[in-house]
């Protein structure tokens, strides 16, 4: 939910027998519709993408790329809890889980990751398995090659629509939205999804790029089927020690669907390895700034790291929201898997 809520950017509705609506004949069915989402949704943007929004996102990068399976060089679990504008009604709340471990005899990674994103009256439920090769690029650089496939569920709750021309009594009882495109209860629909991606890791630097919904699969909730667009994202992070205790860490995501383009920044300060700080920044473009991140987090043990941001909006929605939160739990093995060949880079097992 990058901030934006607009039919256009979100999906391309349809008739079930797969021919579009015209133009001239669903302009009153849009106009429902549209305030329909501002309403549940608490909010009418320029801008809307699928992929749920975290502002943690350098702790987090297998959810943004399959490539990264097995980077951290041990099995690695990240929990990550965001509840989005705390206080506006219906706000996004968003659940991702993931799992991954080098495969160091096939010179690869596997991973799985889960996500659950509420928006509303709309829950999307995504659950993918990744998969990279890793091949030397020099003599301290890894580069790894990675794809997911998976199944993407969508789930509406017609109870919690409303409509401008719609009859509904005080205890909901009673659901009538004179729109024969919105149903009256919960449907759900599935659709498989693939993911692919190219990440470059070395002890200084790394980056990549992967693209999300390859086939542009197309959910189908009775009257209304929900496209799933494609994403790209690109990532780019820096480690730099300042003194022996001090290391500076740098990054950005740009996350677009090639209609609108969203851009985070974030520096993060870690002091011994071990406490860490910074802030991260977000937007659109000088036109359309949405938030800055306070970042702060510390190891709790040799395995265990947590992590929290609070977000400071700076669009229009401070009026109606008390910000955003996001928690975040890792723990990472920290230890050799298995058998088989080392692997040429022996990476440094930060998180960030």
């Amino acid at each position: 939910m990058a901030g934006g809520l607009s039919l256009s950017g979100l999906y391309t509705i349809q008739r079930v027998s797969g021919n579009v609506i015209n133009k001239k004949n669903y302009s009153n069915h849009m106009k429902q519709i549209f305030t329909l989402f501002a309403l549940v949704f608490g909010v009418s943007m320029a801008y809307g993408q699928q992929p749920a929004q975290y502002s943690l996102f350098m702790m987090n990068k297998l959810n943004w790329n399959p490539a990264y399976a097995g980077m951290d060089n041990s099995l690695s679990a990240t929990g990550i809890y965001r509840a989005q504008w705390v206080g506006l009604e219906g706000n996004p709340i968003t659940q991702n889980a993931n799992v991954h471990l080098p495969l160091y005899v096939f010179s690869s990674g596997i991973g799985i990751n889960l996500e659950n994103d509420e928006l509303g009256a709309e829950r999307r439920t995504t659950g993918t398995v990744s998969y990279n090769y890793q091949l030397p690029v020099g003599n301290r650089g890894v580069l790894a090659i990675g794809l997911s496939a998976g199944m993407a569920q969508r789930t509406l709750d017609g109870a919690k629509l409303r409509t401008p021309g719609g009859d509904y009594n005080i205890d909901a009882s009673i659901i009538i939205h004179n729109d024969d495109l919105l149903p009256i209860t919960q449907i759900n629909a599935t659709a498989t999804t693939f993911g692919a991606g190219l990440y470059y890791y070395s002890e200084r630097f790394e980056a990549g790029i992967s693209a999300r919904n390859l086939s542009e699969p197309t959910v189908n909730l009775d009257a209304i089927s929900l496209e799933l667009k494609r994403a790209f994202f690109f990532n780019v992070s820096g480690h730099f020690d300042l003194n022996e205790n001090l290391s500076l860490h740098p990054s950005a995501l740009i996350r677009s669907d090639l209609a609108q383009t969203q851009t985070d920044i974030a520096a993060i300060l870690r002091y011994n390895d071990n406490i860490f700080g910074g802030a991260s920044f977000r937007g659109y473009n000088s036109d359309n700034i949405d938030a800055v991140a306070l970042i702060a987090g510390f190891r709790l043990s040799e395995h265990i790291t947590v992590a929290y941001a609070y977000d400071l909006t700076l669009s229009a929605l401070n009026q109606v929201s008390n910000g955003s939160h996001e928690v975040m739990i890792n723990y990472n093995l920290n230890k050799r898997l298995g058998a088989g060949r080392l692997p040429k880079v022996i990476y440094n097992p930060r998180t960030l």
